[in-house]
């Protein structure tokens, strides 16, 4: 039977890594301190149950384990991740602690309770593997605990006339705790590999917080500049050759220059802060944020809400709103995309949004950690937290879909 060696090697990058390693080092550290109780229950067997042939024998070994014990602590002490690695074959040497004992006392000196008490002690080491993150390396233990356990029941039960039901209940008992420790040891893992995730992307969300409002304000100095600005500085010109000419075209173009500024204004600041979502509802808000998107990205933008009803409003509505606004933003500026469509649903009690595009497609786990899309990996956390979820998959023949799902009320 192989035992690996290796460290713990959990998918999902550094962070997940260091996680697994701070747990490994707690779960040695309490293996050494456990290892302590078997020290003192070996000595105690030996001194207030002593075999009646090979005391001294027996006290040199409990002697030499206790010296052994105190090795591998200052080992893992000072050995740093290699001691946490490796800690896991002082294992083995309690198990030949035991059975040497075990045997010594239970075959050499049968007229003794020496070896029924000492073979108690197998149980914990087990216990002992299961502090271990590693599944494989639990089972590198327990298996060969179990095996030797059983081999020194037969060897003694002669010795004890211990009839074979009796050996046989107390090797399932064995078996038992040495498949739940295995059980254990691959639930921590797992919980550890879920606690690495959830740091990872933490560290991620907080390493982009910081340059996430320098990219909004860039796109707001963006917009304004390429858009009312230009049109204002037209309107100023034209005023000018009005003044001059006093020419009815330039009156005109004046007037348009003026409306349009008005309309990408009042596009900015619904984007910054959605007022018609709560004077006229979710899809009028929708379509605009759509229209706008359209224009920047060169593409053709529907809204379909017919599961909407047009006087509803929902608790859900703000999220849906930076959501739609996010994906639209993510189609006008990475999809180079000709068309999208956008859906919105309320059925049951939840909210459905589902964004549609002909572009270059996004990969499945965009919105994951690491997925370099902090805006849709943001959002997915906050729809998360609403306890809803988002998905997101390829089109029908090319493109992306995001389809978002969220528990709403009626506000």
């Amino acid at each position: 039977m192989s035992t690996p060696t290796g460290p713990p090697a959990p998918p999902g990058g550094p962070a997940v890594l260091a996680v697994a390693v701070e747990h490994a080092r707690r779960g040695v550290r309490l293996q050494v301190a456990l290892r302590w109780v078997l020290v003192v229950f070996v000595a105690l067997t030996v001194a207030f149950v002593p075999p009646a042939h090979s005391l001294v024998t027996c006290a040199v070994i409990a002697a030499c384990y206790a010296v052994f014990a105190l090795a591998v602590a200052v080992w893992v002490h000072r050995g740093g991740d290699r001691a946490i690695r490796l800690a896991w074959i002082a294992l083995l040497g309690d198990l030949v602690v035991l059975a040497a004992l075990t045997l010594l006392t239970g075959v050499a000196t049968p007229q003794s309770w020496t070896s029924d008490v000492l073979i108690t002690g197998f149980l914990l080491l087990p216990v002992l593997a299961a502090t271990q993150l590693r599944p494989r390396v639990c089972a590198a233990v327990v298996v060969p605990t179990v095996v030797v356990y059983l081999v020194a029941s037969i060897a003694t039960r002669e010795a004890n006339q211990e009839p074979w039901s009796s050996l046989l209940l107390r090797a399932v008992i064995a078996a038992g705790v040495a498949a739940g420790c295995i059980g254990l040891s691959r639930i921590q893992r797992s919980r550890v590999e879920q606690i690495g995730g959830l740091v990872q992307t933490r560290g991620e969300l907080l390493a982009e917080l910081g340059d996430l409002e320098e990219r909004e304000r860039t796109s707001l100095s963006e917009h304004l500049h390429d858009g009312a600005l230009q049109y204002v500085l037209a309107a100023r010109m034209d005023l000018d050759d009005a003044r001059d000419s006093a020419d009815p075209e330039a009156f005109d173009r004046l007037d348009r220059a003026l409306t349009e500024t008005s309309r990408l204004l009042r596009s900015t600041v619904a984007e910054l802060h959605p007022a018609v979502l709560a004077k006229a509802g979710l899809p009028a808000a929708v379509r605009e944020l759509a229209a706008t998107a359209g224009a920047r990205g060169g593409f053709t933008a529907d809204v379909r809400a017919d599961g909407w009803p047009s006087d509803l409003r929902t608790t859900a509505d703000p999220l849906l709103h930076r959501t739609a606004r996010e994906l639209l933003a993510n189609v006008a500026e990475h999809a180079r995309a000709r068309t999208a469509h956008v859906t919105l649903t309320f059925a049951d009690g939840r909210a459905g949004l589902v964004v549609a595009d002909d572009g270059v497609g996004l990969g499945p786990d965009a919105a994951g950690p690491g997925g370099g899309h902090i805006g849709l990996a943001s959002h997915a956390v906050r729809i998360e937290a609403a306890g809803g979820r988002l998905r997101i998959g390829p089109g029908p023949s090319s493109g992306t879909v995001v389809a978002v799902d969220v528990p709403a009320d009626p506000a």
